[in-house]
């Protein structure tokens, strides 16, 4: 009797472990890629079965059905779902949930995304560099859980067009679960809600991981797709770029970007271009994280702006921390989105430097929100902080700046002092009068001061650009200076000199120059 009761309870434990077995269970909950006015692609994971099914439609009754793709990702029975609604209508809410077998997901909504015309205002969520972090296991959780989704307060899809990583989303990109525990999964509210669009970082190591997780725009060189590629939401161009080593060298990825550049000058239902890569152009908390490659972009959009008057960013991580600055001469930002999640680099940590570009610096975790404004078209970006080890912020907007797509210019300045007088060579100080603009609430963002031994000023001696603020190591290191005079130090004596200032104001429009003085320095 004793052994037939052994063998009965044997055999249930086997019954009830084949039916484990058999179970289909999402892992990762679905979320969604490469949305368009018309269509999106929905993506999910489970621990096996080869079903992919979405049920969806205009209201959470449903009511329409579309089948996709399965593919494996690990050499195991895992199975990445993906699946593709086609004929959707533009700016319109859809409900939807995922099956395999009889598995099935919560029903979640979005929203597909209007075309140029429509002028629908829209926002973009920008976030960076969110690998584990074990002295931190929970910030990125936290990020998204506590930090995004209460400051958007409300349903997702009418809020958020879109959410861009500019890279480092794990902390080893070839070790499977971390993609699963340390992503997805704190994300999955807001990733089940709104399309994310990543490029990679370092630390994703090229892996075939990162290419099966997502399916991003197939616009780039066929040869490598999805390292680079664009993306339209409205009036703004999204491009992603891949700043790696292997990628960051190859002269298709350049090649690339410079038609799209030149297609997108001559595109006029474009306004803005939003690029983001992974490694910066400069980094005031971590210049041994620069590269070259990053360098020639931002010169590239540069050069873009300029020509066809379009402002443009390009966002960035690598290092951990906020950073913010903009070009001299253009409508041109420069944004460091981290850190969502990696360990902080903290000021004085690392080899640093105080840019003239860069108006805010923050060892602090947080993301970035842009709300672009479709009617007089402009962009305003804030930065939203949750503080850091030693000082906790609740969704404080820290840093926040608007650029406009077209140009009111402030009033030209008088160059008051000196003219014609002579001046101590050892030292003096510049003066020009007060800023004026008829733009409403502009005020004075920045002053660029010239010197030069010809009134052509190809070769300035003396050349000064101050920015309204400057918040590095924590101090503001242009607090009380009002930008209308500055300070010049030793230069030739018994010389004359020719000098000019402009004016800009802090939606980066620069004034005219002012009408060119000169001075002779006094003899020793």
């Amino acid at each position: 009797m004793k052994i037939l009761i052994s063998i009965i309870i044997a055999c249930i434990v086997c019954l009830q472990s084949f039916g484990q077995k058999t179970q289909v269970i999402i892992e990762v909950q679905p979320y969604l890629q490469d949305a368009e006015p018309n269509s999106i692609t929905i993506m999910w994971q489970t621990n096996q079965g080869e079903g992919s099914v979405v049920e969806w439609g205009v209201s959470p009754k449903l009511g329409k059905k579309t089948k996709g793709k399965s593919f494996d990702i690990n050499f195991t029975k895992t199975r990445i779902h993906e699946v593709s609604l086609e004929g959707l209508k533009r700016f319109t809410n859809y409900y939807y949930r995922v099956r395999t077998g009889k598995t099935k997901s919560d029903i979640f909504q979005f929203k597909t995304p209007p075309f140029s015309k429509d002028q629908e205002d829209f926002s973009i969520l920008a976030m960076s560099d969110m690998p584990f972090d074990s002295r931190e296991p929970k910030k990125f959780h936290e990020i998204v859980n506590q930090g995004i989704l209460p400051y958007l307060n409300g349903e997702l899809s009418d809020n958020l067009a879109m959410v861009l990583i500019p890279g480092d989303l794990v902390q080893d990109g070839v070790v499977f679960h971390q993609w699963e525990d340390h992503f997805f999964d704190p994300a999955q509210e807001l990733f089940a809600k709104v399309p994310v669009y990543p490029v990679p970082g370092n630390h994703e190591r090229n892996s075939d991981y990162y290419f099966k997780y997502f399916s991003l725009p197939k616009n780039g060189s066929p040869e490598y797709a999805e390292h680079w590629w664009y993306k339209d939401y409205g009036d703004t161009r999204i491009i992603g770029l891949d700043s790696n080593n292997g990628y960051r060298d190859l002269s298709s990825q350049i090649k690339w970007l410079e038609a799209l550049l030149e297609k997108t000058d001559k595109d006029n239902d474009i306004d803005f271009v939003f690029a983001q890569l992974h490694h910066p152009h400069k980094s005031e908390l971590w210049i041994p994280g620069e590269t070259k490659f990053s360098s020639k972009i931002v010169k590239m959009l540069e050069e873009f702006t300029e020509k066809s008057g379009k402002p443009s960013i390009h966002f960035f991580g690598h290092t951990h921390g906020y950073s913010r600055g903009q070009s001299k001469n253009h409508k041109h930002l420069m944004v460091n989105v981290a850190s969502a999640g990696g360990a902080i680099d903290n000021w004085g940590e690392f080899e640093g430097r105080d840019y003239d570009e860069f108006s805010v610096s923050e060892d602090e975790y947080g993301f970035v929100v842009v709300e672009v404004d479709r009617k007089n078209p402009n962009f305003t970006l804030k930065r939203v902080s949750r503080g850091n080890t030693l000082q906790l912020r609740d969704n404080e907007v820290s840093d926040s700046i608007t650029v406009y797509r077209n140009n009111i210019l402030p009033k030209k300045p008088n160059s008051n002092y000196p003219k014609g007088e002579e001046v101590d060579f050892k030292g003096f100080v510049l003066k020009a009068d007060a800023f004026y603009s008829k733009t409403a609430k502009a005020f004075h963002g920045a002053s660029q001061w010239q010197i030069a031994t010809t009134d052509n000023f190809e070769k300035p001696v003396f050349d000064s650009w101050k920015q309204f603020e400057n918040w590095y190591y924590k101090v503001d290191r242009q607090k009380d200076d009002n930008l209308t005079d500055e300070k010049v130090h030793r230069l030739k004596a018994d010389t004359y000199y020719f000098w000019r200032v402009r004016y800009r104001d802090q939606y980066l429009n620069w004034s005219p120059w002012s009408e060119t003085a000169n001075f002779k320095t006094s003899k020793e």
